[in-house]
């Protein structure tokens, strides 16, 4: 899929962070921030994908939506939810699923640490989660979204022998993935390696790391 930029203009101020604030459950907050994500715990599915199917696709942290619409081209036959912490980015790609009447995507705004509730219990086939915020000051790894609750989550709405699909470049988060896997009785992984057992569209942070000649980890995590 080759998205037209002029058509659709991404918008000029298209910052990475966010109020950290978003990264904590709201159960958990004092006081919600105006810019807090709405919480879910229920979907009318009929007002996303136009075969009012539920997602059997979850692409978490979608960000600028690269991945998400190149998925949704490549296997028509999928619904797939982007979810996404930020505001900005998926208005974005909400306008351009919805100028280009694409029936089997849609995006979320909203933050995982909210769980997934309006996910049903093993009707998902992959969940992608890829380059999250690495947050690598000691200070600020409760932030990340990446934990056991999501894992906990994760296995509950993944079919058996259905997969989670992690990345980064950051070789300590993926060292902190591994540790999280190895330690929840729901997954068995395999550390990734060659392209053609990846086999999956490229995200803009991937073709970064490419171009750079940056390195970047990926595990493919089986429910048990």
């Amino acid at each position: 899929m080759k998205i037209d930029y002029d058509k659709y203009p991404l918008p000029r101020r298209f910052r990475h962070h966010t109020n950290p604030l978003l990264y904590f459950p709201a159960s958990e907050l004092k006081i919600v921030p105006p810019n807090y994500p709405p919480v879910y715990d229920e979907i009318n599915w009929q007002e996303h994908f136009s075969n009012g199917a539920p997602p059997d696709t979850l692409d978490i942290g979608c960000g600028k939506g690269t991945f998400l619409l190149e998925y949704s081209d490549q296997y028509p036959g999928r619904n797939i939810l982007g979810i996404e912490v930020r505001k900005t980015p998926t208005d974005w790609i909400r306008n351009y699923i919805d100028g280009e009447n694409i029936g089997n995507c849609s995006v979320l705004w909203y933050s995982v640490v909210n769980g997934l509730s309006f996910i049903g219990d093993e009707s998902v086939r992959d969940i992608f989660y890829f380059f999250p915020d690495p947050w690598p000051k000691r200070r600020h790894q409760k932030r990340r979204a990446f934990n056991n609750l999501l894992l906990d989550e994760t296995a509950r709405t993944l079919k058996k022998d259905d997969r989670l699909w992690l990345q980064t470049d950051v070789a300590e988060v993926d060292e902190y993935h591994k540790d999280l896997l190895d330690g929840h009785a729901g997954f068995e992984y395999e550390i990734i390696e060659s392209d053609n057992d990846w086999n999956l569209p490229v995200t803009n942070k991937e073709n970064f790391c490419r171009r750079k000649n940056i390195p970047f980890f990926r595990i493919a995590a089986r429910k048990k």
